[in-house]
C-alpha cells in the first residue's frame, strides 16, 4: 500500500510539473517522473520477490589487510517481514594466552564485531531497501545517460548530512547494477561500493560490497550468494 502512495503521489507531481514548466521542458520533466516511477516500480517487485528467498551472506572484516573476522550466515526473511540471520560459521583470529590478554582481546574483538555489525547496516540503508527511500532520492537526483546503456543517479545528503550516492541503473529494466558513496561512520570518512548480478528468476540483489574506513584500517567485504526459493 505505501508503494503504491508513494507512485500516486509521483504521478501527481508530474502533472503538477507540467503545468508548472515551458512547454519546450515538459517531455524532459514528464521523462523524468517517468523514470522514477518504473525504477519504484521494480524496486518494489524485486522485494516482493527477495522475501520467497533464503541465501547466504559472507563478511571478512580486515585490518589493515589482516582478516580479524570471517563469518557466513544463513539470510531469509521472518513472519514478521523482517531479515533474520542464522550463524553458519565463525572464525575469527586467535586470541592471545594468558588470562588478561585473552580477556583484553576478546573485549577488543567483540567491539570490533559490533562496528562491523554497524558498517554492514550502514551499507544497507544505501541500497535503498524501501519505497519512501527510493522516491526521496529519485525526486533530487541528477540523471545522467552512462556507457552500455545505463543511467546514473547522483545525489547528495541522501541519507545523513554531506554525504554522496551515485546509483548506476540499466536504461531498460531499470534494476540496479552498482552504487558507489561516500559518507561518514563515527565521524570517520567512509567509502562504500556494491556491484548487483541478477537471477533467471529475475531477482537483482547485492553480489559483493565493500565498506572502508581508511582513517581505522578497516576493510569490510560482503558476499551474498547460494540464493534458494522457499
Amino acid at each position: 500500500m505505501q508503494g503504491n502512495g508513494a507512485m500516486r503521489i509521483a504521478i501527481t507531481s508530474l502533472a503538477f510539473l507540467l503545468l508548472a514548466q515551458p512547454a519546450r521542458a515538459q517531455g524532459n520533466v514528464a521523462q523524468g517522473a517517468a523514470e522514477t516511477v518504473q525504477v519504484v516500480q521494480s524496486r518494489q517487485a524485486n522485494a516482493a520477490l527477495l522475501k520467497q528467498y533464503t541465501w547466504n551472506e559472507r563478511l571478512d572484516f580486515q585490518v589493515n589487510g589482516a582478516v580479524k573476522d570471517i563469518r557466513i550466515d544463513l539470510v531469509n526473511f521472518g513472519p514478521d517481514g523482517k531479515l533474520q540471520r542464522t550463524v553458519l560459521n565463525d572464525e575469527h583470529s586467535p586470541l592471545p594466552r594468558g588470562f588478561l590478554r585473552h580477556r583484553i582481546a576478546e573485549r577488543k574483538l567483540k567491539d570490533l564485531e559490533k562496528y562491523m555489525e554497524g558498517l554492514r547496516s550502514l551499507l544497507h540503508q544505501y541500497t535503498l531497501p524501501t519505497p519512501g527511500a527510493v522516491m526521496n532520492f529519485l525526486d533530487a537526483a541528477t540523471t545522467t545517460p552512462a556507457p552500455n546503456g545505463q543511467l546514473m543517479m547522483s545525489g547528495q545528503s541522501v541519507i545523513q548530512p554531506g554525504d554522496s550516492l551515485t546509483v548506476w541503473v540499466d536504461a531498460a529494466s531499470k534494476k540496479t547494477r552498482k552504487f558507489a558513496v561516500t559518507t561518514t561512520f563515527q565521524g570517520n570518512p567512509v567509502n562504500i561500493t556494491a556491484t548487483f548480478a541478477t537471477l533467471p528468476s529475475g531477482l537483482n540483489y547485492v553480489a559483493y560490497g565493500e565498506v572502508t574506513v581508511p582513517a581505522k584500517g578497516y576493510d569490510l567485504l560482503i558476499q551474498n550468494f547460494d540464493f534458494n526459493r522457499n
